[in-house]
């Protein structure tokens, strides 16, 4: 949740929600002032891994094979043995097989692979996949060619990492997940912290049970699609042995493991909620056992809730020893209020005798687990988006929007909630509408006619005894349903609830879907590297000095040479020339050639013109295209002497 408003207001009064109102109206400027300040003074950062930049780039054309290549990338990133291949345009590999170096060098995360030595021209693919810090599979390919590119037999691969099934399947059980730790832990903090009676309450019961069923589930479903999430992508390999072993030595393997322990522990936690404290009658020994079950249980939460922060996104990038914390409080929060509503919206439904108190409660608490959600988003929003064109211009950006349209949307409804809320409470108060005050065990008792020998024939057939004790229930059912149903107020409340509890399903969705998207800021990195490493050359003149020796008398010197503004188009020599003790040289000839070997152009040739004693210029000279072309310079002292010299230049 990036900012919500509480769906119950604190005060019985039905004047009261003109003061929430406002104070919501004033938290909303303030929260969007904040957001606007910080992501407009975002600095950089990164988060979910992107390749940032390659040797060779993308598209390059090299004269000669590289004996290695090398990837760099935004953060750190988990590498397989299998996990950069080079293909060569037949589809055979081109690299050694071996596993990727390690080229770390300061804070750049760069690895390479070796290749073999003689490989022909022609076009190579290099496809790579990995594991970053925040524990999402990262993949892509790229082509280079050597001496000129050629046809090849490699089609790019068009699936990302953690697609197809298995990604599907993943993504299932991360929502499952989420949900299933909304109502375990929101579920239970309802019961203890809003209406304790409700830990008899079959309904309540069920809730909290198949929220701790549904993530152990889960978890277990995401500890066996690991292997083939980050790996293979075939759903067979979920139960390879060694692909769990390897899972298991990894950082979200181990937050994983460490979720089902202290799932065992949260069992235990379910067990005496709904055993022996539900049954405690002393009161002073039940508030004891409450001030227990709320440490623990707490602290269960807590550490469950930290597998998230210490494995995903708030484990890398900026200030992780402030994300991590934060992000649990923002799980934390989360669970108390959905989780809580849910609660809530089963006892209103299913149970005819919950309190206007414990509604009360639960809005103190919305409006506690709001605020630390409004401050929680916002940091969150600014450490992963960090600017206004990364939140409009990328996928994770427009994302966040429609989170926040959702946002508004339960806000909205939030203020009929609690509009509701306040009438009943004021109802309640003001005796004008009694609450239905039996508890949800007890049974309405139905006078029966009664013939002579009656309770004989019944205490002799126990079959019919069992049939007139279902009849009572049922009987007992429907009068504390027609009882619940009779009040408007209560009636209204449940319909704006289930309204809230709708859009709040539909919100987790959307905040699941953002866990496994690339954060803006990174993408925006990313782009802006692999800009600044595909770009030309900055514009301007380029120095050559070469030095000749034609092997005549006086036939050693130097030549000096401006290209200017050495780009594609038009452009303007000059050319000097000295002898071996700096002195203008005059020769007989000299001439020009430029080369550009990778697209099979050239040579161009250049005849300049002689200005004065030892300067040439020629003017005009047109270069067709950018890339690394050879110059080459035919310098004659005499009739016989001559010779060529060349060198390599970048223009661009």
């Amino acid at each position: 949740m990036t900012a919500t408003a509480p769906h119950f207001g604190p005060s019985p009064s039905t004047h009261a929600p003109r003061r929430p109102l406002a104070a919501a109206a004033l938290l909303a400027a303030l929260v969007g002032m904040v957001f606007g300040l910080l992501l407009g003074g975002a600095g950089p950062a990164s988060a979910h891994a992107a390749l940032t930049g390659s040797d060779p780039q993308d598209g390059a054309v090299v004269d000669t094979a590289p004996k290695e290549v090398t990837l760099t990338f935004s953060e750190q990133v988990a590498m397989g043995d299998d996990s950069i291949r080079v293909l060569d345009p037949d589809g055979k590999r081109a690299d050694t097989g071996a596993a990727p170096r390690d080229l770390q060098s300061g804070s750049t995360v760069k690895y390479g692979v070796s290749l073999h030595t003689g490989l022909p021209d022609g076009t190579y693919t290099v496809a790579w996949q990995a594991v970053s810090a925040d524990s999402h599979p990262v993949s892509g390919a790229f082509t280079f060619s050597v001496g000129a590119p050629s046809k090849t037999t490699v089609a790019l691969p068009s699936a990302e990492a953690g697609g197809g099934l298995v990604g599907a399947l993943y993504g299932i059980a991360r929502y499952a997940a989420y949900a299933g730790f909304i109502l375990l832990a929101g579920g239970a903090a309802f019961v203890l912290a809003c209406w304790q009676r409700g830990a008899g309450a079959r309904p309540l019961q069920r809730l909290v049970v198949h929220g701790w069923m549904t993530l152990t589930a889960a978890t277990l479903a995401m500890l066996l699609l690991r292997n083939p999430y980050t790996g293979s992508g075939k759903l067979a390999d979920a139960f390879d042995l060694d692909g769990l072993k390897a899972v298991l030595d990894t950082k979200p393997g181990a937050a994983l493991v460490s979720r089902l322990l202290l799932l065992g522990a949260s069992a235990l936690f379910v067990a005496v909620l709904f055993g022996a404290y539900a049954k405690r009658e002393d009161e002073r020994e039940k508030k004891d056992l409450t001030f227990g079950l709320a440490i623990g249980g707490t602290v269960i939460a807590a550490g469950i809730a930290g597998t998230w922060a210490l494995a995903e996104h708030a484990s890398t990038g900026i200030q992780p020893g402030i994300a991590m914390p934060l992000d649990v409080l923002h799980l934390l929060a989360v669970a108390a209020w959905l989780g809580g509503l849910a609660a809530l919206l089963v006892a209103l439904y299913r149970t005819p005798d919950i309190e206007a108190a414990a509604v009360r409660r639960f809005s103190r608490i919305a409006f506690g687990s709001v605020l630390v959600l409004t401050a929680t988003g916002i940091y969150q929003s600014w450490r992963q988006v960090g600017t206004w064109s990364a939140l409009t211009g990328t996928a994770y950006g427009q994302l966040l929007l429609v989170k926040v349209g959702l946002v508004a949307l339960l806000v909205g409804i939030a203020w009929i909630s609690r509009r509701w809320t306040a009438r009943l409470v004021t109802s309640g108060a003001d005796g004008k509408r009694a609450e239905p005050r039996a508890d949800a065990r007890d049974e309405v008792e139905v006078e029966e006619p009664r013939t002579p020998g009656t309770s004989d024939a019944m205490a002799e057939d126990p079959a019919r005894a069992a049939q007139l004790a279902r009849q009572r229930a049922a009987v007992a059912t429907a009068e504390k349903k027609r009882i619940r149903d009779a009040d408007p107020d209560r009636s209204g409340l449940r319909r704006s609830v289930l309204a809230e509890a709708g859009v709040a399903v539909a919100l987790l969705a959307v905040a699941t879907v953002l866990t496994s998207t690339e954060p803006g800021r990174t993408e925006e990195e990313a782009a802006r590297s692999s800009s600044a490493a595909a770009a030309p050359a900055a514009e301007g003149p380029v120095n050559l000095t070469l030095p000749f020796d034609t092997g005549g008398k006086n036939g050693k010197g130097t030549v000096r040479m401006d290209i200017d503004p050495a780009r594609t188009g038009a452009n303007e020599l000059h050319i000097w020339i000295d002898s071996i003790d700096g002195k203008a040289m005059d020769v007989p000839e000299l001439k020009l050639a430029f080369t550009l070997g990778s697209k099979d152009i050239g040579p161009l040739p250049v005849v300049p013109v002689r200005l004065t004693e030892g300067h040439w210029t020629a003017s005009d000279v047109q270069i067709p295209m950018a890339g690394n072309w050879k110059v080459a310079v035919t310098v004659r002292t005499s009739d016989i002497d001559q010779t060529t010299i060349d060198k390599n230049v970048k223009i661009g």
